[in-house]
């Protein structure tokens, strides 16, 4: 347990949009429609890869907005997907009545973490990003664009499902963010 809140602690969002646009980019390119998808839903959810990688087909297909329940807590989240909803179907059309969303070329199951984390790493080394990239930066680079837009800590820390909006600012990097910036311009 420990090495994974390691490993979601060392992950960054992606603070650039520019840098955003090269992932998606690289996964289309270098990774496949099946990781841009996967990337794509999980910046504009903020839902856990272990919830996206669950998804199974039927539950999705041809829906702007879907109810479901996250792993973690147990706690139904109701997603909007109108924003990216042409794309997604598009993808969907290609799956050939697949039961998973993210099917595994090997088995008949959905993708791993590990696998939706290498080719993560696989679309970040194309583009040159080498700020700590991983499957949680999907769910981090939600929460961090939707402070950033709305500035309403609060709904994040219930969308995230956080106890306390420090966790949630901490979580999306924004304290370190702001101490760095004070820093640069504080003067007596």
């Amino acid at each position: 347990m420990r090495n994974k809140q390691r490993e979601i602690k060392d992950v960054q969002p992606i603070r650039s949009l520019d840098r955003i646009e090269d992932m998606k980019w690289s996964l289309k390119k270098w990774c496949g429609e099946r990781d841009y998808i996967l990337f794509l839903l999980g910046i504009n959810s903020g839902l856990r890869v272990g919830d996206l990688l669950a998804i199974k087909t039927s539950e999705i297909q041809g829906k702007h907005v879907v109810s479901l329940r996250e792993g973690k807590t147990g706690k139904r989240r109701t997603i909007h997907l109108g924003n990216i909803y042409d794309e997604l179907d598009a993808y969907i059309r290609t799956l050939e009545g697949a039961q998973w969303l993210f099917p595994s070329r090997k088995g008949i199951g959905p993708i791993t973490r590990v696998q939706a984390y290498r080719q993560l790493q696989k679309a970040a080394q194309m583009v040159d990003i080498s700020m700590g990239i991983g499957t949680h930066t999907l769910r981090k680079t939600f929460g961090y664009w939707h402070y950033k837009q709305f500035k309403d800590i609060a709904e994040l820390q219930n969308i995230l499902n956080h106890a306390h909006p420090q966790i949630t600012l901490r979580y999306i990097g924004i304290t370190d963010e702001q101490i760095e910036s004070n820093l640069k311009t504080f003067r007596l």
